[in-house]
């Protein structure tokens, strides 16, 4: 599964930072624990990085207890349902599910994060082309000001020529602002029309 490269460097991740409280340690409650790791996907390791976070405490997790309702809660987890909420909101899948499981949540799984993929694109067009039509609206700002300072009495040569340059420097960053722009607007065509074509695509299996 192409979703399975991600784990490894996602997984490591998870271990990065404490995963559970003081007081969520020493309430020791490691089945309520389990079935949240489980309805929320997590590997079994996730068990390591809980028993690093309570180490501080002198609290050891209880493997049995968490592991089995963990269990419990990768049935709520491992549906066709949950594949397509997953993939919608980009969420990693940990290739926790049962190999009969995950005939109904992969692909789910890839479909929705196939449709989160083109909207992100979708969303990223947009930035880029309201970044660019900002800078195209900043530098004509400038150019209309340097316009009118070269227009202004008293300055030298040496002073003019400066404004000069500088006029022809903003000219080009304008020249490339809407290049930029007419780019961005090419990509946000082509991303609203994939994102169209993505919901087409989906739109008899999944509420999109």
């Amino acid at each position: 599964l192409m979703i399975a490269g991600g784990v490894v460097a996602v997984a490591a991740l998870l271990g990065s930072c404490t995963t559970m409280s003081k007081d969520q340690c020493l309430a020791g409650a490691w089945g309520e624990k389990g079935y949240a790791d489980g309805t929320s996907g997590y590997p079994m390791t996730r068990l390591d990085d809980h028993a690093k976070a309570c180490a501080k405490y002198q609290v050891a997790p209880n493997p049995a207890a968490y592991g089995s309702a963990r269990e419990d809660g990768l049935r709520t987890y491992c549906t066709l349902e949950r594949g397509w909420a997953e993939g919608r909101a980009g969420n990693t899948y940990y290739g926790v599910c049962r190999p009969e499981e995950e005939q109904a949540f992969v692909p789910a799984y890839q479909d929705g994060l196939r449709l989160h993929e083109v909207e992100d694109a979708f969303e990223a067009a947009q930035g880029a082309l309201s970044s660019a039509e900002a800078r195209i609206e900043n530098r004509e700002d400038k150019l209309e000001a340097k316009q009118n300072e070269l227009r202004g009495e008293g300055l030298t040569d040496e002073q003019r020529d400066r404004i000069r340059d500088r006029i022809q420097d903003v000219r080009g960053e304008i020249r490339d602002a809407r290049r930029n722009a007419r780019d961005a607007r090419d990509a946000l065509d082509q991303a609203e029309w994939d994102v169209r074509r993505v919901r087409r695509e989906l739109s008899g299996r999944y509420p999109v």
